[in-house]
């Protein structure tokens, strides 16, 4: 069976991603926000998506890269009658002591060899390709109208070719600026040209500025790049992925939508940031969270959407094929309503280095007695709950290990907090929740197998429970967890290395593909136990299941290596940056030198 892989590569600025097929199409682009439609769909369905492609006559190879140490992404065209290059990017750089950002995506077409003929098509659509936009013709642009805002690509292509999708000779530079709301009120090619130094001045700046350690660099490198395009800066909320509906695996049925943000997944997302020395994205989530922490409701909901809307309401589109004809077609996403109490404990451990590390100052934070109060108040409240956990079943709620061991890490964080600003109160408080979380995890113990199942009174074992070491809750050095390690490999591990989240039926029957960041969770509780030199083999293996850009999927199909599920995928990027940054502190090797 022939290896899958996703063909696309991401592009961004922190207020929207979009996606850019090795055929030059832009296969995905949300507009205005990440989590609004699609103005580009083609992923999901190649005629209602829309296109905006740049193609030659008859046939073509492709070659598609990152320019290096940049979000700026070029596709080389090579077909019969010569090549050119597509560079697209997402402008980003700071102006006016702010981060200029806009919706603006910019796309330079320059010939290489020959004479290239080509045509540049563009049809945008709106509310998930329900409808075309009408295009308008100008003198140097196509104007569409006809949804929420107007667009307007704005070219030194002559506006008939475009207009009428003719093909033409491409004898120099050409650019396509397409734009959201406002126009482009600018000259075209001084402004692209001035844009495109800045932004690279901008990404190879904020790679500069990284502490990335010489092991696996070029690899990390491109997962910092891709996980710090996942924050919308404006609120500061961290989505899970850019997509939605691409399947686990195909006909599974488990197509979910991850444009949202949830606390879990931005907590380890912050986690690999501050690793690398990169600080500014937890600040701006303390923001985001605060505003979610003081709204009244005395429980968390797992996910948000990007300015903290709580009504993410699953709706199913059937007018749209879905991802290689795999549906539902999925918006909102149903694991709002769930009860998942991990998340309090994440929400507390994202925020610790705000108290504990000197490079902040701890008293900037308005209402820190009054916030840490109220995480501890929500710990109480649900500590004894059964919860869907972190996999989200939707018909299944027990005590799960995983749960308990982030109240019981939050609380111990909490702590820590309470100490630094000196309330004695707090402190008695965590210390009293951090015990009776402790009490749940081992109640979840098995003494025959020696070995941490994932709930209370069950028999079934679940990767997420090698956070048991890398949490400290079991000392790495430790019988205990070289036995869970043990315990979890046997049952759980593939021959080629991956790992599988469990192997019982959930809501949707046998999960049939691996979770791609249990195996780098894997990685690191081998690096903590102190089997470095499998710590650093398995990790070599799992760097072949990036595509052909170094991104990595949520899923893999262990067998053939294929990737599935929603792409790029947050998780597994920070999988690798923290298995990358674990081996490289016991290598003694935290920065290149």
């Amino acid at each position: 069976m022939e290896r899958h892989t996703y063909q696309t590569g991401l592009i961004g600025n922190c207020a929207f991603l979009a996606h850019i097929n090795k055929d030059t199409n832009v296969d995905w682009l949300c507009w205005p926000r990440m989590d609004s439609s699609f103005v580009f769909g083609g992923l999901l369905d190649r005629k209602k998506g829309g296109t905006f492609s740049i193609l030659p006559t008859g046939d073509f190879d492709s070659h598609q890269y990152y320019m290096e140490n940049t979000n700026i992404l070029c596709t080389e065209i090579t077909t019969h009658e010569g090549s050119y290059r597509v560079t697209d990017f997402a402008p980003r750089f700071l102006q006016y002591e702010r981060f200029f950002k806009p919706l603006m995506l910019i796309r330079k077409v320059e010939p290489l060899e020959g004479s290239p003929r080509v045509r540049v098509k563009c049809t945008p659509t709106c509310d998930y390709g329900a409808a075309l936009l009408h295009p308008v013709r100008g003198s140097n642009h196509i104007e569409f109208a006809g949804c929420e805002d107007k667009m307007r690509l704005t070219t030194n292509i002559a506006v008939s070719y475009v207009f009428e999708e003719e093909y033409f000779v491409l004898n120099e530079t050409k650019y396509l600026i397409l734009t959201y709301g406002q126009p482009l009120e600018a000259p075209l090619t001084s402004t692209a040209e001035q844009f495109f130094r800045e932004t690279i001045a901008y990404w190879r700046t904020w790679i500069k500025h990284s502490s990335i350690a010489n092991y696996h660099q070029p690899y990390v490198i491109r997962a910092a790049l891709a996980l710090k395009i996942h924050q919308n800066e404006d609120t500061g909320a961290i989505i899970a992925a850019s997509t939605t509906s691409l399947p686990e695996f195909p006909d599974s049925g488990r197509n979910w939508d991850y444009r949202y943000c949830w606390m879990r997944d931005t907590f380890y997302v912050i986690t690999a940031l501050n690793h690398i020395g990169h600080f500014e994205e937890m600040e701006k989530y303390f923001g985001y969270i605060t505003d979610i922490s003081f709204s009244g409701d005395f429980r968390y909901q797992p996910l948000y959407g990007i300015t903290g809307k709580k009504d993410l309401i699953e709706t199913i589109l059937p007018h749209l094929d879905g991802y290689m004809g795999n549906q539902p077609v999925r918006i909102g996403n149903q694991a709002y309503e769930h009860i998942q109490n991990d998340i309090y404990g994440q929400v507390l451990i994202s925020m610790l280095p705000l108290y504990t590390d000197h490079r902040f100052i701890f008293s900037e934070r308005k209402d820190s007695d009054r916030w840490i109060n109220l995480l501890l108040k929500k710990i109480e409240r649900t500590i004894d709950e059964k919860d869907a956990g972190i996999w989200e079943f939707r018909n299944m709620a027990n005590v799960h290990c995983y749960t308990n061991l982030f109240q019981w890490a939050g609380c111990n964080a909490a702590e820590k907090m309470a100490r630094t600003i000196g309330n004695e109160e707090l402190i008695d408080r965590a210390i009293a929740l951090k015990n009776r979380a402790a009490a749940h995890i081992e109640s979840c113990y098995d003494p025959v197998r020696k070995v941490y199942t994932n709930a209370a009174g069950s028999q079934h074992l679940d990767a997420s429970t090698l956070q048991l070491i890398m949490m400290n809750y079991l000392d790495p050095a430790s019988e205990r967890a070289r036995d869970h390690l043990a315990g979890l490999e046997r049952e759980l591990k593939t021959p080629e290395g991956l790992f599988y989240r469990y192997r019982h039926s959930d809501d949707f029957g046998l999960p049939k593909t691996t979770f791609l960041v249990c195996a780098f969770w894997y990685v690191e509780a081998l690096a903590c136990v102190g089997r470095l030199d499998d710590a650093q083999r398995e990790f070599s293996k799992l760097l072949q299941y990036s595509n052909h850009l170094l991104l990595f999927s949520e899923d893999v199909e262990s067998a053939t290596g294929s990737q599935w599920g929603n792409f790029p995928q947050a998780y597994s990027h920070v999988g690798l940056m923290n298995a990358a940054y674990r081996i490289a502190m016991k290598l003694d090797k935290p920065i290149f030198i």
